[in-house]
C-alpha cells in the first residue's frame, strides 16, 4: 500500500492536508489527499510505495503540528458486516501478510457521530485480538516496542486498518491526551498549559524544569487558568492581565498580580525562567513579542498559544513560526522550538521555545 491514515481534530482536514503535502515533498515524496470535512481524517495517496515507506520511517512524528496520529494503510476501506465484524478484518490482514505486531488498536475519529462508536470500539476489541493473536499476526503478548495495529471505525460497518511503528508514533489512543478538569481551576483554559507540559517536557526533566522556586510570568492572566498550573507546580508567579485574577490564587502568597498591558512589560530582574502566554491578539504581534523576551534574555522558557485565521492556518503558523526562528537565529541564540495543536486547544496552536544557552 501506499496510502497514510492521518488523525486530526475535526474541522482540521484542510490543514491535516496541507502539512503532509508540505512535509512529504521535502523528502520528495509526492501524491494528494483524499478527505471530507469535519471527518477527523485524511488519507494521503503517494505516487512512490517506496518513497512513501522511507517517509514514514524517517520523518520525526513529533514535528508534526495538525496531525494527531499517522498509519500506514494496510487495505483499502474494509467492509465489517454487522453478523461478523472480525472476518474481513483477518482477511485484510492476512492478504496484507502482516505478522509479529505488539499491540491492538480500536479507535474511531473524533467526532459527533465517531464517539457513538466507543462501546462498539471496546466490544470488538478483546474478541478481535485472541483472532488476530491465534492466526499470527499479533504476538501471543503485549509488546510496546512491536508495531501498532489500528482499526479506525468509521461506523459500525467500515473501518480502514494501518500499521504505526511506537519510535514514531502517538502512544495515545487516537493520538489524544485526554485530562480532568481540576474544580479549583479558575478555568478550562488550566488544560491547555498542563497538555502543553505533557506534550514538551520530559517527564524526567520536570523536577529541573517544573520544580517549585522558580520564577513565572503570565501575560494576559486573567482570570488564572495558566496561573494556576504554575502555583500547583510552586512556582511565583507574575500575572499580567488587567482583567481580575482568582482570589483562591491570590490567597496562596505566590501571585503578583500587575494590571499593566502584556505587550508592554519588562521584568525588572532577569531571573524569569517560565514566560506563558494565551493573550487573545492576532498571532503574528504574540509572536514577535515572545521573540523580543527570548531574545533580551528575559526568560529561559516560554509557551504561547497563537490564535488562527479562518483560512490558510497551517500556511499563516509556518510562516509565522519561520519569522520568529530567523529572529532567533540572527540574535546568536541556540534554541529548541516544538509546536502542536494540542486536544485541550481549539482555534489555535501552542508553541514551546527553550534557550538552550541561557541559564538561570
Amino acid at each position: 500500500m501506499k496510502q497514510l491514515l492521518l488523525y486530526c481534530r475535526a474541522g482540521f482536514e484542510k490543514e491535516c492536508a496541507a502539512e503532509i503535502q508540505d512535509k512529504a515533498s521535502s523528502f520528495d515524496v509526492f501524491g494528494f489527499c483524499k478527505l471530507t470535512a469535519n471527518s477527523a481524517y485524511v488519507i494521503f495517496e503517494a505516487y512512490d510505495e517506496d518513497g512513501l515507506a522511507a517517509f514514514y520511517r524517517d520523518y520525526p512524528f513529533e514535528h508534526f503540528i495538525f496531525i494527531r496520529q499517522w498509519c500506514l494503510l494496510q487495505a483499502e476501506l474494509i467492509e465489517l458486516p454487522s453478523e461478523d465484524r472480525i472476518a474481513p478484518v483477518l482477511e485484510a490482514l492476512v492478504a496484507a501478510d502482516l505478522t509479529g505486531c505488539g499491540e491492538l488498536r480500536v479507535e474511531y475519529p473524533e467526532t459527533n457521530d465517531g464517539k457513538t462508536l466507543s462501546t462498539l470500539a471496546r466490544k470488538l476489541t478483546v474478541p478481535l485480538r485472541q483472532s488476530l493473536r491465534k492466526a499470527g499476526i499479533l504476538l501471543q503478548k503485549e509488546q510496546k516496542r512491536a508495531p501498532v495495529l489500528h482499526l479506525l471505525l468509521l461506523s459500525g460497518q467500515q473501518g480502514y486498518v494501518g500499521l504505526s511503528y511506537p519510535e514514531n508514533n502517538s502512544p495515545l489512543e487516537n493520538g489524544i491526551l485526554r485530562l480532568k478538569f481540576p474544580n479549583e481551576a479558575p478555568s478550562r483554559s488550566t488544560l491547555k498549559l498542563e497538555e502543553a507540559f505533557l506534550q514538551f517536557i520530559p517527564k524526567s526533566e520536570w523536577d529541573k524544569r517544573l520544580g517549585g522556586g522558580l520564577n513565572a510570568v503570565d501575560l494576559g492572566s486573567s482570570p488564572g487558568g495558566w496561573t494556576y498550573q504554575l502555583v500547583k507546580r510552586s512556582m511565583m508567579v507574575t500575572a499580567i492581565d488587567n482583567g481580575p485574577m482568582a482570589e483562591s490564587l491570590m490567597q496562596t502568597g505566590q501571585v503578583k498580580h500587575l494590571t499593566v498591558d502584556g505587550f508592554k512589560f519588562e521584568p525588572q530582574k532577569k531571573n524569569v525562567y517560565w514566560l506563558v502566554c494565551d493573550m487573545i491578539e492576532q498571532p503574528q504581534r504574540v509572536a514577535e513579542r515572545m521573540g523580543d523576551w527570548l531574545i533580551n534574555g528575559w526568560c529561559q522558557e516560554a509557551i504561547f498559544n497563537l490564535k488562527l485565521p479562518m483560512k490558510k492556518r497551517y500556511e499563516t503558523v509556518t510562516g509565522i513560526l519561520a519569522l520568529l526562528e530567523q529572529r532567533l537565529v540572527d540574535a546568536d541564540i541556540k534554541f529548541r522550538l516544538q509546536v502542536k495543536h494540542l486536544y485541550h486547544d481549539r482555534e489555535e496552536v501552542t508553541v514551546h521555545v527553550q534557550n538552550l544557552i541561557l541559564k538561570f
